[in-house]
C-alpha cells in the first residue's frame, strides 16, 4: 500500500482552576502563535468537563515511576476550565521540531497556572512534575547535541512526552503516537515477553530509527513496515508512517 498523505497534529488539553486559563498571558499566547499553534475556541470551556476524571484515568503514563501523584489526580477532579491548543498539520521531517514546540507550550502553560495536562493525539497524561522534567530534557538535548544526535535526543524526550505504550492489543503490545515524532508505531508480539519487555524492545527500536533513520534501523533488524491500521485516516491516532510488527 502507498504511504498515506495524512498529516498528524497535536491536540493539547489543559485544565485550570478558573476561567483565566482561557486567556493566557501575552507571553504565552505569543509563544503559541510564534510556533504556528492556535487556541481552539470551539471546545475550550470555562466550566468543568465531567468526563475528564475518567479520561485522565485511562491516559496516565504507567511506564515511568511516579509519573503522576495524588495531587495531580485532585487537580483533575477539581478543575473549573478546559483549554485546547492545536498544532499545525505536521510534515514528517518537521514533527520533532513541532513536538518540541508543544513541550515548550506545555511548560509555559504550567508556569502560568495550568493544573493538569494531557496530550489528546495519543491519549497520554503526566503529572505536572513529569511534564516539566520532559520539557527540561528536551531543552537540554537541544543545548548539548548536534546533527542527528540532536534530533534523536529531542525525539526521545518528545516521544516519551506525547506517545503512549504499551497498549494491550489482542496479539501485540502496541504503541500509539509515534507519528508525532515522525516515526512508525511499534507492535511487539505478546509472546516476546511481558509488557515491560515490550516497552524495552519498543524504545530500543524507536531510538535506533531516530538515530539512524527508519529504513536503516529496520533493515538491521530484518523488520518491515505495514500500512494497515486500526484507525481511520482522520483519527488523531492514525499513523501515516505505518506500523512495525515485531513477531515472536
Amino acid at each position: 500500500m502507498q504511504p498515506s498523505s495524512a498529516k498528524p497534529r497535536h491536540v493539547l488539553c489543559f485544565l485550570g482552576r478558573d476561567d483565566s486559563l482561557l486567556h493566557p498571558p501575552k507571553a504565552v499566547t505569543k509563544t503559541i502563535a510564534d510556533f504556528g499553534f492556535e487556541i481552539d475556541r470551539t471546545y475550550s470551556q470555562a466550566k468543568p468537563d465531567p468526563h475528564m476524571e475518567r479520561s485522565f484515568g485511562v491516559c496516565w503514563d504507567r511506564v515511568f515511576p511516579n509519573a503522576w501523584s495524588a495531587a495531580d489526580e485532585a487537580a483533575v477532579a477539581d478543575h473549573k476550565s478546559v483549554l485546547y491548543v492545536l498544532s499545525p498539520r505536521m510534515e514528517q521531517q518537521k514533527a520533532v521540531a513541532y513536538s518540541a514546540a508543544a513541550l515548550r507550550i506545555v511548560e509555559e502553560m504550567i508556569e502560568v497556572g495550568a493544573t493538569a495536562v494531557k496530550g489528546e493525539s495519543a491519549g497520554v497524561a503526566h503529572g505536572l512534575k513529569r511534564w516539566m522534567q520532559l520539557a527540561s530534557d528536551c531543552k537540554a538535548a537541544a543545548k548539548t547535541n548536534q546533527g542527528l544526535a540532536l534530533t534523536a535526543a529531542m525525539s526521545r524526550a518528545c516521544r516519551l512526552a506525547f506517545a503512549k505504550r504499551p497498549l494491550d492489543g489482542t496479539a501485540y503490545n502496541e504503541s500509539v503516537g509515534f507519528h508525532l515524532v515522525g516515526l512508525p508505531e511499534i507492535y511487539v508480539a505478546k509472546a516476546r515477553g511481558s509488557d515491560r519487555d515490550a516497552v524495552k524492545i519498543t524504545d530500543e527500536i524507536a531510538d535506533a530509527m531516530a538515530e539512524r533513520g527508519i529504513d536503516a534501523a529496520l533493515a538491521d533488524r530484518k523488520l518491515s513496515l505495514s500500512r494497515t491500521s486500526q484507525y481511520a485516516e482522520d483519527d488523531f491516532k492514525f499513523n501515516p508512517y505505518g506500523i512495525v510488527h515485531v513477531e515472536a
